[in-house]
């Protein structure tokens, strides 16, 4: 027999399923559109065709890894761009800062992924099995017909839901209705395969049965919101000034006056998705999902007393309430220099990208000279310097680029391979080309150590022109 210090001493506890039941108002109203909205950009996005031209993939959004480029719509990112994908990075996290300032976790409450497939499981799991005390009484159910055809029929739906989640990824990275093709028919590549019972497998696992303990023990956010939040952070509260002491309710008798407005009915324990009870304080497992609000605030409609005993307050707002003064508006909560400093900051960001992508160029260049040997004397003296250009061509058609240099020194130009200056890269390929660059014997440029010189190319198609700066290298003496 375990003793009682032992159990209290113990690190590990067995997870108790939660159940919650069912409730409406405008918090959880909000919760299934948002549920909505997101889930359906989520499972329809990679349908959503955009005419690129004959050369370029019609998915508007796609991350193409096998030619290593993302599309977006009429954006389309290079891997020597990938500073866009930082950009947004650090706007999420910036983003998720500034929230978690102003309204505590709202991003866990409302549009965090394992919060939204966890809602849907529990739709799910209400509407296979009924509300929450139907389905204690079948977890408490001896196995028999009823329960493991009930439980059968809600994991066949979760892992449906599972294979749309995985198949929805992967439909990201290649053409959707081909590989959708693909997948029915068993060609696809085993990676493919792999990705989606994955993510299959994790979707079931963590929205069917570790739900809250996902938040409370994998997810690291809720150890660092505790930095992101302060006494002016809005967030869900029990204004315990007005509900204490609580008490039950009788049906027929009045609320005693010695009593608060808290009848101790339980429902913000009933509908609260991670199972605590918010009457105890802040906590690390509250999501903020504000669904213990719309259960109080039916109770508080239906034995006459007022809304708000559960709500969403800053701690400031507590101390003022409780000694009589009106509490500050949410808005001076929301607008103060903590929060303003992150909407700078996520703003510059933002400008930042914008600016970037309007004034980015659609031809590359790069050149690379050659250091071994630095030049070559020809034979009738001049000296001549050997260069590796690289040109990407972003465009959806093969263009013709004209290479041409020019300097304060008389220098010459010509092309390995290629008569005249002109060269044709393919359409959205990246191409390496020779140049020469020569100096005639006894010239300035010949017989200087180093010569600044500048390296156009021209787009004859869109008469567009970009350069880059390279040294031509002489004899020295």
């Amino acid at each position: 027999m375990t003793s009682p210090d032992t159990e209290t001493s113990s690190l590990y506890a067995k997870r108790e399923p939660v159940f919650p039941k069912r409730v409406s108002g405008q918090f959880r109203s909000l919760k299934w559109w948002i549920l909505a909205v997101t889930l359906g950009i989520y499972y329809i996005a990679p349908w959503i065709r955009w005419d690129r031209g004959p050369s370029l993939p019609d998915q508007a959004i796609l991350v193409d890894i096998a030619n290593r480029r993302f599309f977006f719509f009429m954006i389309e990112i290079w891997p020597h761009e990938f500073y866009f994908v930082a950009g947004l990075l650090i706007m999420a996290g910036l983003g998720l800062f500034l929230f978690t300032s102003a309204a505590g976790r709202v991003w866990c409450g409302y549009a965090c992924p394992q919060t939204v497939w966890t809602d849907l499981f529990i739709l799910v799991e209400r509407w296979v099995e009924g509300d929450r005390n139907a389905r204690i009484r079948l977890l408490r159910q001896r196995w028999d017909f009823e329960k493991t055809r009930k439980y059968l029929t809600k994991w066949t739906l979760w892992l449906l839901i599972g294979l749309a989640t995985g198949g929805a990824w992967v439909f990201y990275f290649t053409d959707a209705p081909t590989l959708l093709v693909d997948l029915v028919t068993g060609n696809a590549h085993p990676v493919a395969y792999i990705t989606m019972a994955t993510l299959t497998a994790t979707t079931f696992a963590f929205g069917g049965f570790a739900r809250e303990q996902i938040c409370i023990y994998a997810c690291p956010w809720p150890r660092i919101q505790a930095a992101m939040m302060d006494e002016e952070t809005i967030t869900v509260a029990y204004r315990e000034w007005r509900g204490e002491p609580r008490g039950k309710l009788k049906k027929g008798e009045p609320v005693s006056e010695a009593q608060g407005d808290c009848i101790d009915c339980m429902a913000c324990v009933n509908v609260c998705p991670m199972g605590i009870d918010i009457r105890d304080g802040q906590q690390l497992a509250c999501i903020t999902c504000a669904l213990c609000i719309d259960a109080c605030d039916e109770v508080m409609d239906k034995i006459g007393k007022p809304r708000g005993l559960i709500g969403y307050l800053a701690l400031t707002d507590e101390r003022a309430e409780r000694a009589g003064q009106p509490a500050r508006s949410a808005w001076r909560h929301i607008f103060r220099v903590r929060t303003l400093f992150y909407t700078a900051l996520w703003s510059g960001v933002g400008v930042a990208l914008v600016v970037a992508l309007f004034l980015r160029s659609p031809i590359d260049i790069n050149v690379t000279p050659l250091r071994n040997p630095i030049f070559v004397t020809l034979s009738d003296g001049s000296i001549r310097n050997t260069y590796d250009v690289r040109l990407r061509n972003k465009q959806g058609e093969a263009r013709d680029y004209q290479i041409s240099v020019t300097s304060a020194a008389d220098l010459a130009l010509s092309l390995e391979g290629v008569p005249g200056s002109v060269v044709t890269v393919p359409a959205n390929e990246t191409m390496t080309q020779r140049v020469y660059i020569i100096a005639n014997r006894g010239t300035p440029a010949a017989e200087a150590e180093r010569t600044d010189v500048r390296l156009w190319v021209e787009d004859l198609s869109a008469a567009q022109r970009v350069h880059h700066d390279t040294i031509f290298n002489g004899r020295g003496n």
